[in-house]
Parts: C-alpha cells; sequence; structure tokens
C-alpha cells in the first residue's frame, strides 16, 4: 500500500474539518476561534499541494477533494459570517427576517469561483480573481475589527447595511473578476524576479503588526491594488 498517495487527500481533508469547526464557532459568535480554524483550513489548503507535488501523487480526485473542502472552509463560513454581521447591523435598509441571507452571496460568489478555477487553464502560474482564501480572511477579520477597534468611526462603518451590502457584492466580483493576480509562489531564488513578493510581505508583516486584525483586509486590499499596480508598470520586471 502506497502511503504517500494519501497524505495531500487527508491534509485536505483536514482543511475541510477545520472549515466545519469554524462554522461551529461562527454559530456561537465565537469569532476568533472561527478565524483561527479558518486559518488553520487555508494552512491544510496551501501544503496538501505541495505535498501532492512532492509526491508526485497530483490527480483528479485531489483537485476535486481541494475544492470541496474549500467551499467549506472558503465559501460557506465567510457567507455565514456576513449572515451574522447584517443580522446585527444598524437597519437603515430593511429589518425583514430573511435580509441577513444576502451576505451568502458571498458564498455563491466563491462557488462559481471554485467551479470555473477548475476548468480555468490560466491559472496554474498566477490568479485571476481573488482567490477564496482571501476573501475568507477578509470576512472572517470584520468582525473582529469591530469587537476590537476602540473607533467609533469604524464600528459605524462595519455596522451600517449599506456597506456590509456593498463589501458582499464586490466580493462576489472580485473573486470573478478578470483582473490577474500575482502568485506568492516563489520560483526562483533572485531578488529581480521576487521583488513584488518580498514587497508584498514586508508590508503584510508592518500592516498585521501595526493593526493587528484591522490588518488583514488592508493586506488583502494591498494584494489587489499591488496586483493592478503590477499590471500597469510591470513591477515584477516581466514584459507584458
Amino acid at each position: 500500500m502506497n502511503i504517500k498517495k494519501h497524505i495531500p487527500n487527508s491534509i485536505t481533508l483536514l482543511n475541510l474539518f477545520c472549515g466545519c469547526i469554524a462554522l461551529v464557532f461562527v454559530s456561537n459568535k465565537d469569532f476568533e476561534t472561527a478565524f483561527f480554524f479558518v486559518f488553520l483550513g487555508i494552512f491544510f489548503d496551501f501544503f496538501d499541494g505541495f505535498f501532492a507535488r512532492l509526491f508526485k501523487v497530483t490527480g483528479e480526485l485531489g483537485l476535486q477533494l481541494d475544492s470541496l473542502a474549500d467551499m467549506v472552509t472558503s465559501g460557506v463560513v465567510p457567507g455565514y459570517v456576513m449572515y451574522f454581521l447584517l443580522a446585527n447591523s444598524q437597519q437603515e435598509i430593511s429589518s425583514h427576517l430573511y435580509f441577513p441571507f444576502l451576505g451568502f452571496i458571498i458564498t455563491l460568489g466563491s462557488c462559481y469561483r471554485l467551479a470555473f478555477f477548475n476548468i480555468d487553464t490560466r491559472q496554474s502560474e498566477s490568479f485571476i480573481g481573488l482567490p477564496t482564501p482571501a476573501n475568507s480572511l477578509f470576512m472572517l477579520s470584520l468582525p473582529l475589527v469591530i469587537q476590537y477597534s476602540d473607533s467609533i468611526v469604524v464600528f459605524e462603518i462595519l455596522t451600517s447595511q449599506s456597506v456590509l451590502l456593498l463589501i458582499t457584492g464586490f466580493s462576489a466580483y472580485i473573486l470573478n473578476a478578470e483582473i490577474p493576480l500575482f502568485s506568492l509562489k516563489i520560483k526562483k531564488f533572485t531578488l529581480k524576479d521576487n521583488v513584488l513578493q518580498i514587497v508584498f510581505l514586508t508590508l503584510s508583516v508592518l500592516l498585521l503588526v501595526f493593526f493587528q486584525y484591522a490588518g488583514v483586509p488592508l493586506v488583502i486590499i494591498s494584494y489587489v491594488l499591488l496586483s493592478v499596480i503590477n499590471n500597469r508598470f510591470s513591477l515584477d520586471g516581466k514584459t507584458k
């Protein structure tokens, strides 16, 4: 029995397991623990592919398992978080019982992206549209920003139905937008080939150190903005 071929899929299932646990903590409004398990699930999501390539056991089963696991950890969980945020928001648009279900538009957008990613041959080296794990971390950070921020302005903004609906709609859009985003994978160990990655990682560390949970959405926004700038001016040194 070749044990190695089962290791990547087992790691993928750990991602799914973390997503299921995160759902329980979201339902209990323990968003900090939910964030931890989503982050852990994304960690497993990164390493399942790494070990699949290392052991040379990539296959269709692993691809499907990966998308199904991501659908929970990076699709259902962030949609559920937005549901709770809308349910506890300032009701300047609607107080209808079913209004918060609009938060699951994020889940629908994530599902479409994951399905399209599996058949899109253009995304083998980089991404087109925001990856679902990045979007999930963004959404999971919002209730924590609300919880730990001392700013009344931040609280007012992130508890506004209008703002939350805009975030929901933009999330579904950016997940599937035809916007090339640079890869964080380092394939050549030269400064010239990794300037963009180094700038982004340095900026990310600084944002997280100075802003803690509030730094998470800033990191995701920076990733998109740097990608757009790179697409325009080719900061990675490659010709377009």
